[in-house]
């Protein structure tokens, strides 16, 4: 596997196939255009260096086009959506597209980082430009040939079309004229209107499937290198421990094994590298039955503490009293409560998660001749590269990062420590060496979502009105002051800014323990206590809970004056309806059998969920069904779409029914899947994902969709049963699937 290491390279490999377009979109509407000979040598065009292009567009003459996608492919779907974008501009014919992964090098390709569902709003309009600039090339070149006015010409399934005349001439056959063609300024191209669109909006099956079906390799464990090693670490199992001593000569005389070593580099953060003992074998199986067989001595001297079982101790005596950090502060909270016709309280809790893709962490690297070669699955490359080459001493240029498709990341991959590992390892192995994680390593040394308490009361008036709120919020902090893995709260928050007498307060409790973005951040912990504590507002004053919902919102507008990107009450009673409606909301269900509804917003998509439950004397849930409806904007793929709010939901379910991570003495208890399991197809249940018709601009759907899924699920049991339920995950009540 060799590596491209320049944008000459990039464009030699890209070409080599025989003449054609190559043409670059970029964020300010200019192209990198290449002419080849079918020697495959290039001929570059005008190209402006302080832009950075976000996808390669390649037509051959034998018609066959390859679209690039910068981004990283996690499950997202990205990779087929972004090159159904520029497809659609172009008027290709699907049918002859191919996709690939672009280098990566963001001076060049853009921004490349995704996470924080952000890949496709952010990317939206330099792909149509770049669409649009290779339609209007073609064009150019199709009218040279017919020495006819461009107007009179139009575009359809990768052909141009002489409509006067019924000419037409294929892409493949316009591709070596169209290179020759000035690059036209994309900004003040026209797009194309979406009641235009063909490819856009429709179910387009993701361009990967076939690989992944069939095992093609294509992510970070499949890399195979000439005289590659293996390396696992045995890890500091407290943070803040150190190795005092281990039996490294008796391991290193187990077969297969290379070398035993202390891990220790002075230059490295210290979240990124943990104190640990390194294995280098020549397979992952030997290197982690040799790890397996290392007795090591730690020194705990200054190992942290962290006890979730104090926490929670710890956090209830808080929540008898005020929040030493005031965040928001409205009306006449003391006076709401004393002239209500009947207040609210209670206490949730949530746990700390663990992202556990199925992929666990890897990397390959190659230190070699001054550069080092890496093959990561990492979603935050534009920032890890750069860490990698200030750790080891190298410029930018002399590390190359190759991105396969990476097996899932949920945010785990917004980190990158398992790269330094491999880095610090490639300077001691002559020859490349994968750094493999087993699934004990992934869920014990992850960087988690932190858990939380909420202590909440409500007011309602004489009407069944809610009237005031107030949240007590005991989180964790790494520095006393600021609340680690962005467990914040927002006062943008629905219900809060329509409200007129709200208090938030903040409590920190101290944590070592590493922590990080989880999928949907912040939401995903504090949708749960929030949506739940509002239907027990509405259930308390005989409400139904979609009325009670709709009435919060109110008119049409945005509920935080002058911001655009807050909760929009019009859009989110529009889906608190279609949710409503697709489900059979209101009718009537069998005894033990209930639904639950749930709004919330997230990363700029509005979402309402209704989960279907029956529940059994002995607490047994059946998910019959989950509706999912959702305003995101315009929807690019709507398989994608639908897949998405799958994903979501399942992962919601997971999460809700029985995940949780729990550390004693510092120390992770969890470490696998029996322990921390994962939902099971036989418990799965159908979902239905529904969206609002919109043309605003397309925003992401990887995260919006699993926030709502368990307070809907919770209101849903409450609705069976009439049991409520405030501590996730349901094991902790007796729930099973």
């Amino acid at each position: 596997m060799s590596g491209i290491h320049t944008r000459r390279d990039f464009l030699r490999t890209s070409t080599a196939a025989g003449g054609g377009l190559l043409l670059a979109g970029t964020l300010g509407g200019q192209v990198l255009l290449a002419q080849t000979t079918p020697a495959g040598a290039p001929t570059a065009g005008a190209a402006t260096e302080s832009l950075s292009p976000l996808v390669f567009v390649k037509i051959e003459p034998n018609g066959a086009i390859r679209i690039y996608s910068a981004r990283a492919e996690i499950g997202q779907g990205i990779k087929t959506s972004s090159a159904m974008t520029v497809a659609e501009e172009m008027d290709a014919d699907w049918s002859r597209v191919t996709v690939e992964q672009s280098p990566v090098d963001n001076t060049i390709y853009g921004a490349q980082t995704v996470g924080g569902s952000r890949s496709t709003p952010a990317s939206w309009d330099a792909l149509r430009r770049c669409g649009a600039a290779a339609r209007a090339m073609l064009i150019t070149a199709a009218a040279r040939v017919w020495q006819v006015n461009e107007n009179e010409c139009t575009t359809e399934r990768s052909v141009v079309t002489h409509w006067p005349s019924r000419r037409t001439l294929s892409y493949g056959e316009l591709a070596v004229r169209a290179a020759a063609v000035p690059v036209p300024d994309a900004t003040r191209l026209p797009l194309k209107n979406s009641r235009d669109y063909k490819l856009i909006g429709t179910r387009v099956a993701n361009v990967d499937n076939r690989k992944i079906v069939t095992g093609e390799p294509q992510y970070g464990m499949d890399v195979q290198l000439p005289g590659m090693r293996y390396a696992a670490l045995a890890r500091a199992p407290r943070r803040g421990a150190t190795v005092q001593s281990a039996n490294i000569d008796t391991v290193k005389r187990m077969p297969g094994v290379s070398d035993v070593f202390i891990v220790t580099d002075a230059a490295a953060d210290a979240n990124e590298l943990l104190p640990s003992v390194a294995v280098i074998a020549n397979s992952t199986w030997n290197a982690f039955r040799a790890r397996d067989a290392l007795q090591i001595q730690w020194d705990e001297t200054r190992a942290a503490g962290d006890s979730w079982s104090s926490y929670e101790k710890q956090a209830r005596e808080l929540s008898q009293r005020e929040g030493a950090q005031v965040v928001r502060q409205s009306g006449d909270v003391a006076g709401a409560f004393s002239s209500a016709a009947r207040t609210l309280e209670g206490f949730y809790s949530y746990p700390f998660l663990s992202h556990a893709p199925l992929e666990p962490q890897n990397t390959t690297a190659w230190f070699r001749d001054g550069m080092l070669e890496m093959w990561c699955p990492v979603q935050m490359v534009d920032r890890a590269r750069p860490a990698i080459a200030k750790l080891m001493g190298l410029s930018l240029e002399k590390v190359v990062v190759h991105l396969p498709r990476i097996g899932g990341g949920f945010g785990r991959r917004l980190s990158w420590d398992y790269m330094v590992e491999a880095a610090v390892l490639s300077k001691r192995v002559q020859g490349p060496v994968k750094l493999v994680w087993s699934r004990e390593d992934d869920i014990r040394f992850d960087y988690y979502r932190p858990g939380g308490f909420h202590a909440l009361k409500g007011a309602l008036d004489a009407k069944g009105r809610l009237t005031a709120w107030q949240d007590h919020f005991i989180t964790f902090s790494a520095d006393g002051k600021t609340p680690v893995g962005v467990g914040v709260i927002d006062t943008a928050d629905f219900p809060i800014p329509v409200l007129e007498n709200t208090r938030l307060t903040q409590s920190l409790l101290p944590l070592a323990t590493r922590t990080g973005a989880f999928r949907a951040p912040r939401s995903n912990g504090l949708a749960f206590p929030i949506q739940c504590f509002l239907h027990e507002m509405s259930a308390a004053a005989g409400r139904d809970h979609v009325e009670f919902l709709l009435d919060l919102f109110g008119a049409p507008r945005p509920i935080v004056a002058g911001n655009a990107n807050s909760t929009h009450a019009g859009r989110a009673a529009a889906v608190i309806r279609l949710a409503a409606q697709k489900a059979g909301w209101g009718r009537k269900l069998a005894p033990g059998r209930g639904m639950g509804m749930a709004f919330y917003y997230s990363h700029s998509g509005h979402v309402a969920e209704v989960v279907d439950v029956s529940v059994s004397k002995d607490k047994k849930l059946t998910v019959h069904r989950v509706v999912v409806a959702a305003d995101i904007g315009l929807i690019v793929n709507r398989l994608g779409f639908e897949q998405q709010a799958q994903g979501a939901v399942m992962d919601g379910l997971s999460i809700a029914l029985g995940q949780r991570i729990t550390m004693e003495r510092g120390a992770v208890e969890q470490s696998n899947f029996g322990d921390y399991p994962l939902m099971r197809i036989s418990a799965a249940p159908k979902v239905e994902a529904y969206s609002v018709d919109s043309d605003s601009p397309p925003t992401g759907f990887g995260e919006p969709a699993l926030p709502p899924l368990a307070p809907a699920l919770c209101n849903a049991i409450f609705a069976a049963t009439g049991e409520r339920v405030r501590t996730l995950p349901l094991s902790l009540s007796g729930y099973h699937a």
